[in-house]
């Protein structure tokens, strides 16, 4: 098939020629100076992205799922007990990996498809035992499976309010460098991400950030049975530049371009264009006649959309009319969501003009496999939403 192909799913996202460019290079010796510049330069701009002064970014070859595992293994010991909720398939997995890695877990049933609410948590918190209290609240920033986005300040503010002193420790693999993160003005303990979603490169690193008292649980011989995920040599070397193992070199090499990318574009405005797609996404769906799975329009996920189909429309069928068709890549549904459901991801290097694209493929898709839409009608949605509000240079994803 002619042409390039789209990949809009949630990721991995799109790699932007720069990034790529900057990793075609021979490996370098991950013992020697450039190496040590190279990582003191991306821990200083992952500690920007993820907007902390104070807490240790820890760099692992891995991925989302090796992060949680980190979090997890360096604060709690073996048997305590952990507050959980399942809104979607990665807070419900993010449960399962605490429940596999032999901590207590208790999780709390929610609708897939609302956010984490506050009050729940206060209430839990407020109801917990003192004589074995909770020691972790697991969240998820961004459910990537519903395109929900919880209020983790305001998940703070209700642990605070209920006078708990659990650590709070936060997935944001789907939204870290794509939605605001405001890691040490919502005192988050872990934070845990990716490198293949709005980091811009392909996968293969776990990116976390420790706040000092996480930190020092495990300084103090806290935590779990660990060695790979141990953060204490993991520290102790960065300090120096290196790592207690061989590191992803050229993934480095990527993510220092990828960060430089985001400086020059400003964060600010990375999260404004986020924004932007996403609303237009949005006015799409709502011009095709169909409906988001998110309950409520201001919790809308900036990085991904879950579509909810029609009785009797198949979403694995559109998946695949849209693959085979027009070699556009969009997300299957996870969990109980699967067929019901297809997710388009929009995040990352993106722009208005691919955005539009990837409307007008999901469209055809979906009419092809019987969604009574009018063609063009979420293009043109999605069009007038751009025209009235024109985007500022800046604005446009890198190349």
């Amino acid at each position: 098939m002619s042409g390039r192909p789209f990949l809009q799913i949630p990721g991995p996202t799109n790699v932007p020629d720069r990034v790529l460019r900057a990793m075609d290079r021979p490996v370098v010796d991950h013992r020697g100076p450039a190496l040590a510049a190279l990582t003191r330069a991306v821990l200083a701009g992952l500690r920007e992205v993820f907007g902390t002064d104070e807490g240790a970014v820890l760099l692992y070859p891995g991925s989302g799922n090796g992060a949680w595992e980190s979090a997890l293994v360096n604060t709690l010991a073996p048997g305590n007990r952990v507050l959980a909720f399942d809104h979607g398939s990665f807070s419900a997995g993010f449960a399962q990996a605490a429940r596999n890695l032999g901590y207590a877990v208790d999780l709390v049933p929610l609708r897939w498809g609302q956010e984490l609410p506050p009050e729940e948590v206060e209430a839990r918190l407020r109801a917990d035992d003192p004589a074995r209290p909770y020691r972790a609240v697991l969240v998820v920033h961004n459910e990537t499976s519903t395109g929900v986005t919880s209020d983790v300040g305001a998940i703070r503010a209700a642990m605070d309010a209920a006078g708990h002193d659990a650590l709070l420790l936060v997935d944001a693999v789907s939204s870290l460098a794509s939605i605001a993160f405001r890691f040490d003005a919502w005192r988050v303990d872990v934070a845990i991400a990716a490198s293949q979603k709005g980091l811009m490169l392909p996968p293969g690193l776990a990116v976390l950030c420790a706040a000092p008292r996480a930190v020092a649980i495990g300084e103090r011989g806290g935590g779990s049975p660990r060695h790979y995920f141990d953060w204490r040599p993991h520290l102790r070397d960065n300090a120096a530049g290196f790592f207690p193992y061989t590191p992803a070199t050229l993934l480095l090499f990527g993510l220092r371009e990828a960060l430089a990318m985001l400086a020059e574009e400003g964060l600010p405005a990375v999260y404004a264009r986020h924004a932007r797609l996403a609303a237009a996404v949005r006015a799409a769906v709502g011009a095709w006649g169909l409906r988001i799975l998110c309950e409520r329009p201001e919790r809308a996920s900036n990085t991904v959309t879950t579509v909810v189909l029609p009785e009797g429309v198949d979403g694995d069928a559109v998946l695949q009319r849209a693959r085979e068709r027009f070699d556009l890549a969009l997300g299957t549904g996870l969990g109980k969501l699967k067929g019901r459901v297809v997710r388009v991801g929009h995040l990352g290097a993106l722009n208005e003009l691919e955005v539009l694209a990837t409307l007008g493929g999901t469209e055809l898709a979906l009419r092809d496999c019987g969604v009574p839409l009018t063609l063009g009608a979420g293009v043109a949605a999605a069009q007038r939403l751009f025209a009235a509000s024109p985007a500022l240079a800046s604005l446009s994803a890198p190349r």
